[in-house]
């Protein structure tokens, strides 16, 4: 096996066990033999994302796409980390908007996605484009109660 490899694989298990410093760590080594790979990159992000530096999250988000354009879960990630962020005053919610659009292109029935993107239609008032989004969502998991939360919020406080 090749060490970048090893290191990747070490990485990916720390990351599963919560242990999010030491995968950064092994997910380092893995980098530094091998750069040119999406994987060790979207799992330094998540690792990141985990430890709540965004910023840092962001560029790895960003730099696994360059490679690969195609990981549907780094532009939901870097999304939702743009529609989460409470330690910025004015978060990108345009650019989160357009990775949920990218990832719901490459999988359409990408539940949490949809969601996701009702909730940040919502943030840009665009009311009646973010129930068509939640509809979809519901459809395809009726029993998913935050989408059908945020539907009715929308339509008893929004929509009167």
């Amino acid at each position: 096996m090749n060490d970048y490899k090893k290191y990747l694989d070490d990485g990916i298990y720390e990351f599963q066990c919560g242990k999010y410093n030491e995968a950064i760590e092994n997910i380092n080594k893995s980098i530094e033999l091998k750069n040119d790979w999406e994987i060790p990159y979207f799992y330094r992000a998540a690792s990141y994302q985990a430890l709540e530096n965004y910023d840092e999250a962001i560029l790895d988000y960003t730099k696994s796409l360059q490679i690969n354009d195609k990981l549907t879960d780094a532009y939901y990630n870097r999304a939702r980390i743009l529609l989460s962020r409470k330690d910025i005053e004015n978060p990108d919610i345009t650019r989160a908007i357009s990775d949920l659009e990218k990832a719901l292109e490459l999988d359409p029935n990408f539940v949490e996605a949809l969601y996701a993107m009702g909730a940040a239609l919502k943030k840009v008032e665009k009311y009646q484009e973010s129930l068509k989004y939640l509809d979809r969502a519901i459809k395809l998991q009726p029993d998913f109660i935050h989408a059908k939360a945020l539907k009715n919020l929308i339509l008893q406080k929004y929509l009167k």
